[in-house]
């Protein structure tokens, strides 16, 4: 497989998603603003990128019979790494995301693909894996996050659309994360067709 066309794969065909419908507690949970999604996505890429690379590295030495664990032990020194950056250099961020930065060490998106691709590919082929899943999961989460802050506050990146007064509240609580991943969902299967 062409590079490009591993990344276009994880974007489109198996975007974690819309199309895997795989890490929904993150998506859910971190899209009520642009920033938060973006900034998930991006944490969940750096995780995905490394752990596939490092896990491919190291497939070979690790027994089948802790394989799991190993994997685990792995993406979590990453996400250890990416939750120590955070919150040195962007507390109010780190803050806001909480406790969803250390879940993206039992993320279903990063063991996934450590078990599907970093685990029986080489290096190259697993970190644009890794790009690629990572860059579908960071778009998805920032269009979530731009539609749900747009809808519910009139604003998205700190621009203001709309004054709040005409926005509706339900759109970034929990119930506005279901109905507008519904509807992003039924327009990603449509447009595949």
């Amino acid at each position: 497989m062409k590079p490009l066309d591993i990344i276009r794969n994880g974007i489109t065909t198996e975007n974690p998603t819309f199309v895997l419908l795989l890490g929904m507690c993150p998506t859910l949970a971190t899209t009520s603003s642009a920033a938060n999604g973006l900034a998930m996505g991006l944490a969940t890429m750096f995780v995905l990128i490394c752990a596939n690379a490092a896990i491919s590295l190291i497939k070979n030495l690790v027994p089948d019979m802790v394989r799991i664990p190993c994997y685990i032990v792995v993406i979590a020194g990453f996400v250890t790494v990416v939750q120590m950056l955070m919150q040195a250099y962007l507390p109010s961020l780190y803050a806001s995301l909480g406790l969803f930065i250390p879940l993206i060490v039992v993320n279903c998106i990063v063991l996934g693909r450590a078990e599907a691709v970093a685990a029986k590919n080489g290096v190259a082929h697993s970190a644009l894996d890794g790009v690629g899943i990572g860059l579908g999961f960071t778009l998805s989460l920032t269009l979530l996050g731009i539609v749900r802050e747009l809808l519910g506050t009139g604003k998205f990146f700190g621009m203001t659309l709309f004054p709040e007064d005409f926005g509706a509240l339900l759109f970034v609580l929990a119930p506005g994360a279901f109905i507008v991943l519904g509807y992003l969902i039924a327009i990603s299967n449509h447009y595949k067709k």
